[in-house]
């Protein structure tokens, strides 16, 4: 079956059919986003070398605490 004929037998389908088949496919793309998500944060997943340079700019310093960031933020906010 082609994606034209898939859109097309969906066009027919009946309102309450439709809704379900929306919740059916929201739960499919969320499970493959939760997939990618471990594959990315798993040990040599292409999420890691972000957390390993974090971690070493955190290591080295080289970072801003949360409390800094929010003072400095509102600093510019009054400054404006």
């Amino acid at each position: 079956m082609t994606l034209e004929a898939i859109k097309h037998a969906i066009t027919e389908l009946p309102e309450k059919e439709k809704t379900s088949l929306v919740a059916w496919l929201n739960e499919q793309d969320a499970r493959a986003w939760d997939r990618q998500i471990e594959e990315d944060f798993s040990e040599g997943g292409a999420g890691m070398a972000l957390i390993n340079a974090w971690d070493a700019e955190i290591k080295a310093g080289g970072f801003t605490t949360l409390e800094e960031f929010l003072a400095q933020r509102e600093s510019a906010h009054k400054d404006k």
